[in-house]
């Protein structure tokens, strides 16, 4: 499996399930199925390394996510956003979704969508809108390696530095792809804002355990 990785300032060392804690599928060694995706999150940084890797699913226990509402729960729950569901159903079932495996893949929730989850999350639309922006937007998958025998399965196919030039496009393309997808989602957010339920009323309707 081809895929993309973008770092700061490279990788130092054997590659490890590292991210901070408050990503989308939690803590891991993130990678994207399209090169644009990390090279905007990198292209900020002089010293920002990009990678073209090979991940070997071969024997891992992977899980896939699809644009629904149970990415979204994910998403919440390892961004800290589902603490007042604690104790339900709900809660236990969305902490266990990634419980266990190694490889987790599912739409990326990229500087595009980051305005879109927030406002679902602050509960100013629903579910609905915020999953049909996504599909809207096709922002392609993250492939995340969650453990260290996933991470050992990465192997560094490329690697190179950004040009002055190079990071300056990516940043005005990075700025016209926010602004082009925040009006997009804005629409469809507006087209379907009495449809679904909010981020409030789904945990609210969690089920309490025992």
């Amino acid at each position: 499996m081809l895929l993309y990785h973008g770092s700061r300032h490279g990788i130092d060392g054997p590659i490890a399930p590292l991210s901070r804690d408050r990503c989308d599928f939690g803590r891991g060694f993130y990678l994207g199925t399209e090169p644009l995706q990390p090279l905007t999150l990198i292209c900020d940084f002089p010293d920002a390394r990009f990678y073209t890797v090979e991940l070997d699913l071969d024997g891992l226990d992977v899980r896939e996510l699809s644009a629904d509402a149970t990415w979204a729960l994910v998403v919440a729950y390892h961004r800290g956003k589902m603490e007042q569901a604690r104790g339900t159903t709900l809660y236990a079932e969305t902490a266990a979704a990634l419980e266990g495996a190694d490889v987790a893949i599912g739409p990326i929730a990229n500087d595009r969508m980051f305005v879109v989850l927030d406002r679902f999350f602050n509960g100013d639309i629903t579910d609905v809108a915020l999953i049909k922006s996504l599909s809207a937007l096709q922002l392609g998958n993250q492939v995340v390696a969650l453990t260290q025998a996933a991470c050992d399965a990465v192997r560094i196919v490329d690697e190179r530095s950004l040009s002055e030039d190079e990071r300056t496009e990516l940043i005005a393309t990075s700025e016209a792809n926010r602004a082009e997808g925040v009006a997009l989602a804005e629409r469809i957010c507006r087209e379907h804002r009495r449809e679904g339920h909010f981020f409030d009323e789904i945990l609210e309707a969690g089920v309490p355990l025992g």
